[in-house]
């Protein structure tokens, strides 16, 4: 991946960081993106070959700076990772029109603003976009009402771009996480809820961060090169278990057949 540029959104912290510092070691610039200016200026102290950018995706104007601002320091864009998001849990009755609209703008505009701002690089550059959605937009659960109706947006958007840059040697695939061992996750979950999630996920653990940055550097690289329109769910296996997956492992074998 040398002499080739990316731009990482949300990369002051967690998985974004994660794809940063991978990617870097691969020999890519990267521009870091992040609306909380100082947890940005922490993340990429020290770090060489990187453009820190304070913005906000969900701003139309600011999108447009951003793109410029990268093109302007590296000379051009080959990867887009959109990876910025809120991750906002509620109960539908108790989400209101401006709670929903938050995670929408972060989510699902910025997805769109982002790759919308950046496609006449990429195309000149033949580049490829990882979109970051969520398990959370492949089978429904609770709290998640605005969440995970906007990853879903994220995956369908996903296919819409990889069908409209195709044509332009763009392709456009999309990761979806599941539970992800992060200190906010940590710091939340419940030891009741740890062990729920290891019953109901069939590698019994939570993923990392290293884990997923890996399928989102191969989804860049030329070893993906016929790979578009895609959504992975790195997950465990959680997105494939059935209802009732922990006490059917309970049960003899003889039983469950």
């Amino acid at each position: 991946m040398s002499n080739r540029t990316a731009i990482v959104t949300g990369a002051a912290r967690g998985i974004g960081l994660a794809t940063t510092k991978l990617l870097l070691d691969e020999g890519v610039q990267v521009a870091m993106v992040d609306w909380d200016a100082e947890e940005l200026a922490r993340a990429s102290d020290g770090l060489e070959n990187v453009l820190a950018i304070p913005k906000d995706v969900s701003n139309p104007a600011q999108v447009v700076e951003i793109v410029a601002e990268t093109e302007a320091v590296f000379g051009g864009i080959t990867h887009l990772i959109n990876n910025a998001g809120v991750a906002d849990f509620g109960p539908m009755e108790g989400t209101d029109f401006d709670r929903w609209r938050n995670v929408m703008q972060v989510n699902l505009d910025g997805v769109f603003l982002m790759t919308q701002a950046a496609a006449p690089a990429l195309k000149k550059a033949n580049g490829s976009i990882v979109n970051i959605a969520s398990i959370s937009g492949l089978r429904a659960s609770t709290l998640r009402v605005a969440y995970g109706t906007s990853k879903a947006g994220v995956i369908q958007l996903t296919q819409q771009q990889a069908v409209e840059l195709g044509e332009h040697g763009v392709r456009v695939n999309c990761v979806a996480p599941g539970p992800v061992r992060t200190k906010l996750a940590m710091a939340v979950h419940t030891q009741e809820i740890i062990d729920a999630y290891h019953d109901a996920i069939p590698l019994n653990r939570y993923g990392n961060e290293t884990e997923i940055a890996n399928v989102i550097a191969f989804l860049l690289s030329d070893r993906a090169s016929y790979v578009t329109g895609q959504t992975i769910a790195v997950d465990g296996g959680f997105e494939c278990t059935g209802v009732g997956l922990p006490a059917l492992r309970a049960e003899p074998a003889a039983k469950v057949l």
